[in-house]
């Protein structure tokens, strides 16, 4: 049989109650009342079972069904798919009479058994074995036969409940120990290993009492597969000492931690790892925990007095560093236990702690230099960001701070960068923002694997998230929050790669590119950038004003590309991947920017310069250029065709490239035959990259924001058409101090894919279209782009002074490195 819904595992229970598997195979009911399982090797006969109605069958996690067919005899199908698990069940149900919603058939019983766990008569109690050394073994048997029963433990619980057997066990554990009985030991072992298994909270209040939990641990200490026992009760009592960073007075909420400790102890370190027939044995013990846990979180929190106690202690600059250490993890537990209560309640708890004052506490301590203090406090501040992004932005954007006091310190910062390149400068970052603290942790994080900054630049990328600023409550957190981050912290973040692309070789097209000295070979400055160019990355696709005024304003993309420099591939990728995302937007602003700043060559000569190596590196790049290739972005593919095609054409193991000058061609083509005659609106144009460069006024204070103050007033724009048109042909670019280019375009640059009548326009035929190289760019006007009928005498004086102009200064193509 093919069908995977019938496909089944045989399991049998063999002497020492382990499931031995039998053989796959596929099930079917032979008859109405039999079921078969055929091997699917070799086609034998694996089980062939008559489906009693006196028999109790169970199904257990939707794939598996067990019953037993006699005395010690256990039988499990396991389904491969749950479908054909269901469909067994039911014909099971069927030929039972009953209804195939439940999970057991009936009460499992036999004659033998029967009569030794029939229900009391009133008045009556089960009778149990004595409790005595000689009839453990006895015990034993009993309590592991009854496990595979939900009936039979019920009545097994009731029993030992009833006649107090749980203390007059641990009675004769405390005297086999004495005595040394090992196989007296082994058999106790058993037994209460069993008893977990019955999984009865009214079982576990008696056996994780007081006076009866650590007797319990000394139980199962002797398993029988051990030489010797193991020591758990020496190290609960020994070397985990319980400190109280406050004193407790409630002595409830004392022995309930206490407990819970020793609880989750026996859970995870002494209990053996379940089987798949075992996963439902402990599930009460796990309820056990959980509620445990609900409970002293209920307790602490309602306990304000020990709260403002902890917060105070926690923020005095007096405490010892010990102290504040056991401080900070008392809270990193307490807000572990918290993930226990329920939405609601949780809400109430992380109300109640930044009323305290949290926030404010995480900030003095994240900037401590004890490791293990600031690695609680992110702890603590990732429970807070999981919960609530909003309230930490809440916070943090009401945090007393001087706009001209961020000033003075960002231009230190920057003094500091260009002077040394070392991260000492984040002293003088205004620390007491919480977001510029994380980021300095991130920094600074002294883990050769950045264990740390990976876990905070996860945290930061929650907050500036726009996905979760879009609560209905406050709307305007968005642009408040995105605003404040990049006017206070942005700067912040980008320091280390400024600082590390500070002496970039900018005159890139005077011979062959330079190995850049400061692109970074030691492998955690590199690992730590790639961590900023992913958060940045994440910026570009999200952020979309913001981001673009910051990239712009600083030449910040020209910046990346020094990276691609760098002798660690993953970091040249991601300097790669920043470029494509931007690309990847189709924003005709990056672009202009891009052909402008002539920023595709570091692409093409880290793609030349990998050679014929078929590596990520290669891939990515051709990628990149694929996009461009099949999104057919005209400014790009001119400036990449106009400047880098002799470079690119021998090129053949893709098409790439000849796609690309497939794409340059037609577009020729098409204009030279005026079949897509158009022109844009270059006031609708300039007034929205006027709109977004000059709305925001926080890049004031920033030495390197090199905004263009000169732009014209566009109500005169046509007036002085001509004016500007001729200040293109004689004025170049100038670079603020920053290095970043005031950004005004010219019809040349601007047209690239628009015709001027018959004839293709200067900036697609000739060879001044391409953008000027770094420092050679012409400093151009603003140009009217809009044909009008009359306008035709002064498009043919613009032709021939542009034709007049290549003639006395020929484009030089820049030099690609080797």
């Amino acid at each position: 049989m093919s069908d995977t819904r019938r496909r089944v595992k045989v399991y049998t229970l063999n002497e020492e109650r382990q499931w031995e598997d039998r053989g796959t195979g596929h099930v079917c009911c032979s008859e109405p009342d039999s079921l078969t399982v055929t091997g699917e090797a070799d086609g034998s006969l694996l089980l062939e079972s008559k489906i009693n109605p006196d028999t109790a069958y169970q199904k257990q996690q939707d794939t598996l069904i067990v019953w037993s067919e006699a005395e010690n005899y256990d039988l499990a199908l396991s389904f491969q798919e749950k479908a054909g698990c269901d469909e067994i069940w039911e014909k099971i149900c069927q030929v039972q009479g009953k209804d195939p919603s439940v999970e057991i058939t009936q009460d499992p019983v036999d004659e033998s058994e029967e009569e030794r766990l029939e229900e009391p008569e009133p008045g009556h109690l089960l009778e149990l074995p004595l409790c005595e050394p000689e009839r453990l073994e006895e015990l034993a048997e009993l309590v592991t036969s009854v496990l595979p029963s939900p009936v039979r433990r019920e009545k097994l619980a009731l029993a030992l409940l009833t006649s107090g057997y749980i203390r007059k066990l641990l009675l004769l554990f405390r005297a086999s120990e004495e005595a040394g009985d090992r196989q007296g030991l082994q058999h106790l072992y058993q037994i209460v290993r069993g008893l977990l298994f019955l999984n009865k909270a009214t079982l576990f209040e008696v056996m994780f009492a007081d006076d009866c939990i650590m007797d319990v641990v000394g139980c199962l200490e002797y398993e029988p597969a051990l030489l010797q026992p193991k020591r758990h009760r020496e190290f609960l009592t020994k070397t985990a000492r319980f400190r109280e960073v406050i004193p407790i007075t409630d002595s409830e909420l004392r022995q309930k931690i206490h407990q819970t400790y020793r609880v989750q102890y026996i859970q995870d370190i002494i209990l053996p790892t379940q089987s798949v027939f075992e996963d439902n044995f402990l599930s009460t013990l796990s309820s056990f925990i959980f509620y445990n846990k609900v409970d002293i979180v209920s307790m602490l929190q309602e306990d304000e007095k020990f709260l403002t106690e902890v917060f105070a202690q926690l923020t005095d600059e007096s405490t010892e560093d010990t102290k504040r250490r056991e401080l900070v993890n008392f809270f990193k537990e307490f807000c572990a236990f918290s993930q226990t209560l329920q939405p609601q309640s949780r809400d109430t708890f992380f109300k109640t702690l930044a009323n305290l004052g949290i926030l404010p506490a995480l900030e003095i301590v994240m900037g401590m230099d004890d490791v293990q203090v600031k690695a609680a406090a992110t702890d603590i501040f990732s429970y807070l960001v999981e919960f609530s992004p909003s309230m930490v932005r809440e916070f943090v954007m009401q945090e007393p701070q001087q706009a001209d006091d961020v000033s003075v310190c960002r231009s230190a910062a920057v003094q500091m960068f260009a002077q040394s390149r070392m991260l000492m400068w984040l002293v003088c970052v205004q620390d007491v923002l919480l977001i510029n603290v994380v980021i300095k942790q991130m920094i600074c994080d002294s883990d050769p694997e950045l264990g740390g900054a990976v876990q905070l630049m996860g945290l930061l990328r929650t907050l500036i998230d726009p996905e979760n600023m879009l609560a209905p409550a406050s709307k305007t957190e968005k642009s408040e929050f995105l605003t404040f981050f990049y006017k206070y912290c942005m700067h912040v973040l980008t320091a280390p790669l400024l600082a590390n692309t500070a002496e970039e070789d900018r005159d890139l097209t005077e011979g062959a590119a330079k190995v850049n000295p400061v692109c970074p070979d030691n492998f955690q400055t590199a690992q730590l950038l790639a961590l900023i160019l992913e958060l940045l990355t994440f910026c570009v696709e999200h952020h979309a004003y913001h981001i673009k005024n910051y990239i712009m304003t600083r030449d910040l993309l020209r910046r990346v590309l020094t990276l691609m420099n760098s002798k660690h591939t993953f970091l040249a990728l991601c300097a790669l991947r920043f470029m494509r995302r931007i690309i990847g937007l189709k924003d005709e602003y990056y672009n202009r920017y891009i052909v402008k700043g002539n920023l595709i060559e570091p692409v093409i000569n880290a793609l030349l310069d990998n050679g014929t190596r078929y590596n990520l590196l290669n891939s990515a790049i051709i990628e990149l250029f694929e996009f461009i290739r099949v999104e057919d972005i005209k400014s790009l593919i001119a400036h990449i065709v106009d400047n880098f095609y002799t470079a690119l054409e021998s090129i053949e193991y893709v098409q790439t490239f000849k796609g690309l000058k497939g794409r340059y061609e037609q577009e020729k083509e098409r204009q030279s035959r005026g079949l897509s005659r158009y022109r844009r609106d270059a006031r609708s144009f300039e007034d929205d990259e006027d709109m977004w460069l000059n709305e925001d006024e926080e890049e004031e204070d920033v030495p390197d924001a090199g905004l263009d103050k000169g732009k014209s007033d566009y109500g005169k724009f046509m007036e002085s058409e001509k004016v500007k048109e001729s200040q293109d042909k004689e004025n170049q670019p100038k670079r603020t101090a920053s290095g970043s280019f005031k950004f005004t375009f010219s019809h040349s640059a601007a047209a690239a894919n628009t015709t001027n009548g018959s004839k293709p326009p200067p900036s697609t035929s000739s060879s001044r279209a391409a953008a000027p190289p770094p420092g050679q760019a012409r400093q151009t006007g603003l140009v009217g782009l809009v044909d009008y009928p009359d306008d035709e005498d002064e498009d043919e004086e613009e032709e021939e002074e542009e034709e007049a102009d290549e003639e006395q200064s020929p484009r030089k193509r820049p030099r690609l490195s080797s």
